[in-house]
């Protein structure tokens, strides 16, 4: 089931099925924002990646010396989640493990996702509540894709990626050994004209753009410099800007927590940016989506 709720600037809605944003209508320009899920490119709108985002090396993961297989960007995003409650400015979901949830991550939890609505902005809260005996590794992410171009004006190629100001950024990609992880032995830099760059036709040619510590703002300008949107995600390490060649989206990813770099094979208390939760110990995190 979808739910809807609006106000005078925006109007958004949210899917039992995965909690996932699945609209963001712009009253004010009338446009839809973010990406309407076409097959033909990517069938999804704003997954919640939970308990893992990206991919284990190998496509699994150790915990205690036993091994779980587990799939890219984790179950949350295809998983039926409850509508606990409807404001007239917030929808929020539930999602609570289960014994299929456990056989693949053993852990007792409950992922609790909020969607605010504030003027022109969508804030993506997210809570996240350990019920294990034992501590309670994950990572956790968003990965919105949005209209670029906006509807009716210039092309994906003519769309600046704005940052806070910085001269440029380095960043990873992924690896070549079909692994889908990170090559972390090499870094690249996106040069930056202040605090902007060209969207190249060739950018997401090897898949996403991997920013470790470095992003905790980004968004889009039209092609003549002006704000389309911009995403708030203070306090989030990671940060992955991915889109398919050919495509009319670009996705912004905050993430707490990544993929694995090519080659671990630690236990999952060992990699990097992941995040640990004693049993009744509760987990908060928020990023904002603003329109112009």
């Amino acid at each position: 089931m979808i739910h809807s709720i609006e106000n005078d600037y925006l109007k958004i809605s949210v899917d039992d099925h995965g909690a996932e944003l699945c609209s963001i209508y712009d009253k004010i320009h009338n446009r839809e924002v973010l990406w309407q899920a076409d097959p033909a490119y990517w069938n999804r709108h704003a997954p919640i990646l939970f308990p893992n985002v990206g991919r284990f090396y190998k496509d699994h993961y150790r915990i205690n010396d036993r091994e779980y297989p587990a799939k890219q960007h984790g179950f949350a995003r295809d998983s039926e989640f409850t509508c606990l409650d409807m404001t007239a400015d917030s929808i929020t979901h539930v999602l609570k493990a289960s014994e299929s949830t456990m056989e693949i991550y053993p852990f007792d939890f409950e992922l609790k996702v909020k969607h605010v609505l504030d003027k022109n902005q969508v804030c993506v809260c997210w809570e996240v509540t350990s019920h294990s005996e034992e501590p309670m590794y994950f990572t956790i992410g968003g990965h919105p894709a949005f209209n670029v171009p906006a509807e009716g004006i210039g092309s994906k190629e003519e769309y600046h990626l704005t940052f806070d100001g910085q001269d440029s950024l380095s960043y990873l990609l992924i690896a070549d050994d079909a692994s889908g992880t990170a090559a972390a032995d090499k870094l690249y830099t996106l040069e930056l004209d202040h605090g902007t760059c060209l969207i190249d036709a060739h950018m997401f040619d090897k898949d996403a753009l991997i920013f470790d510590e470095q992003v905790e703002k980004a968004g889009f300008a039209f092609p003549d410099g002006s704000p389309y949107l911009e995403l708030t995600c203070h306090g989030f390490p990671s940060f992955g800007i991915w889109s398919v060649p050919g495509s009319s989206f670009v996705c912004l990813e905050p993430w707490i927590g990544r993929c694995d770099d090519s080659g671990f094979t630690g236990d999952l208390s060992e990699k990097k940016y992941i995040n640990v939760l004693n049993k009744d110990e509760i987990f908060n995190a928020s990023y904002e989506i603003k329109i112009y």
